[in-house]
């Protein structure tokens, strides 16, 4: 399993060929308490840095970008349900979707988490 960070405050965790995608803890933080999360449509196939979705708070909306190119195969009901689950638990249970990856290699130009800590000290 591979924990990568983009400059855009997303996490993508990768298991196989399969990738699950979130905010991270400092994009949550900044955007204070979330109150409503657009996810992409399953199928859809976006390259990478495309606009995956976004995540409104109290104070503002910001886009969520596709960290790899690849196909949505998963988007997480229980985030569009409850979309606090993007603050309380951003690593875990506030995922936002899952992608089929399709150019692997792609995430070699992604942060490991000590240049992503760096980033947001």
């Amino acid at each position: 399993m591979t924990l990568k960070y983009t400059p855009d405050h997303e996490w993508i965790r990768v298991e196989g060929d399969i990738a699950t995608v979130g905010i991270t803890h400092h994009a949550q933080d900044a955007l204070g308490d979330v109150v409503f999360v657009e996810l992409p449509e399953v199928g859809k196939t976006l390259a990478q840095k495309d606009v995956a979705g976004v995540v409104e708070s109290v104070k503002a909306a910001a886009d969520v970008y596709m960290p790899v190119s690849g196909e949505v195969i998963e988007v997480n009901e229980a985030l569009r349900a409850d979309p606090s689950l993007a603050n309380s638990d951003p690593l875990g249970a506030g995922w936002f979707f899952k992608v089929r990856l399709s150019a692997p290699a792609e995430l070699d130009t992604l942060l490991d988490e000590t240049a992503y800590g760096q980033l947001t000290h």
